[in-house]
């Protein structure tokens, strides 16, 4: 059963039935999934293609690139200055990726106990660091030389942290209260 099929089927009445909402599109649900990655230490344009390259077989979308919009001299970034790079998933894409994110790559990566609550916004949104990319299995037998990490923010439409932490939960992120 794929994500979307989990949330129409379970996840939607088991919050109706929790937080007694009053019709089906009240409960909240996911909104988007963005993915962003700083490559402020890199300096070569050889080492941006390649984490240009490495962030679309993750998210199977190309990357957008984000431009420093002030110099700051202590991290030796100027105005215009490429920063990092930034994906925006919705619908199909978001929730391949999230299944991808719950199934494989958070269970591959080192220590993980969970994710923790503090990790949630008070709109209930959830963002996560990756420290490797690759815990993605899409990493495996590809030529890197290097290994970045990355940010994930999952966005959702719930008002309260609490119903964005039992919306997450039911669709199976590993939560830890």
């Amino acid at each position: 059963m794929s994500l979307k099929e989990k949330y129409t089927k379970e996840v939607v009445p088991a919050l109706r039935e929790k937080f007694s909402y009053p019709n089906v599109m009240a409960v909240p649900k996911m909104e988007k999934i963005t993915v962003n990655v700083g490559v402020g230490r890199l300096r070569q344009d050889k080492e941006h293609e390649e984490v240009r390259k490495f962030i679309g077989l993750i998210t199977g979308q190309h990357p957008q690139a984000r431009a420093a919009r002030i110099a700051i001299a202590a991290f030796k970034t100027r105005k215009g200055l490429v920063v990092g790079y930034r994906v925006t998933l919705r619908g199909a894409r978001m929730y391949h990726f999230a299944e991808r994110l719950i199934g494989t790559a958070l269970p591959r990566t080192r220590d993980f106990q969970g994710i923790p609550a503090t990790a949630f916004d008070k709109g209930g949104n959830l963002t996560i660091g990756i420290k490797e990319c690759i815990v993605f299995p899409e990493m495996i037998g590809e030529n890197y030389q290097f290994i970045f990490g990355l940010e994930a923010t999952v966005t959702t439409t719930a008002r309260t942290k609490d119903e964005g932490i039992e919306l997450l939960k039911q669709m199976g992120f590993p939560i830890k209260m």
